[in-house]
């Protein structure tokens, strides 16, 4: 089994571990004995559990990129991009929260360890919201001074109700269409500087 192969395993048992036991009831030795994989190969790849629990994160976080990267091929507008960028973040985040049942816990617990982890992320994820934006202001569709710190405010400002939206704090009474209605009039009247009332 090729080396990337072995530690694809062992993040994927460790994860399923995780969700099972928590990350604090689970030990080292579990990953070792589950993943069928000696000690030695466990810790020639990770120091710590909380190594391998940052490598999960770390999974999971590129698997909700390659998600959101897949938007950038649809054949749509870039209005309509924006729009399922953002809904793809929010509903893949929280998919993973509930879909990894105790580290539910620990990633509303954990957020700021988790933040080290998602530096990455964010850089990637700010650059599709600006080629979208690019796109749109090449066809005419937004108008903004600043792409580039346009793309970062709505990445920040979409990290910053990521645990409301998890949580079930914002919009649970509206259906999916109304609350892509709202967001469409915040989004596209700051970038339009009108309002959407379709």
């Amino acid at each position: 089994m090729a080396v990337s192969k072995t530690k694809a395993k062992l993040v994927d048992v460790a994860r399923q571990l995780f969700a099972r036991a928590g990350v604090e009831n689970t030990t080292m030795n579990d990953i070792a004995v589950a993943s069928k994989k000696g000690r030695r190969t466990l810790y020639t790849y990770f120091k710590s559990k909380e190594d391998i629990y940052m490598a999960v994160v770390e999974s999971e976080l590129d698997m909700l990129f390659d998600s959101m990267s897949r938007v950038l091929e649809r054949d749509t507008s870039p209005e309509e991009k924006i729009l399922q960028l953002i809904f793809t973040h929010l509903n893949a985040v929280k998919e993973v929260v509930y879909r990894n049942g105790t580290l539910r816990a620990n990633f509303f617990r954990d957020i700021w360890r988790v933040e080290k982890v998602r530096k990455n992320f964010d850089s990637k994820e700010i650059q599709l919201f600006r080629q979208i934006l690019e796109d749109g202001q090449e066809a005419g569709l937004f108008q903004m001074d600043d792409i580039a710190l346009t793309s970062e405010i709505i990445h920040y400002c979409l990290k910053g109700i990521e645990v409301p939206y998890i949580r079930g704090r914002i919009g649970t009474d509206l259906d999916m269409e109304t609350r892509k209605k709202y967001v469409a009039n915040i989004v596209f009247g700051a970038l339009r500087k009108t309002e959407i009332n379709n």
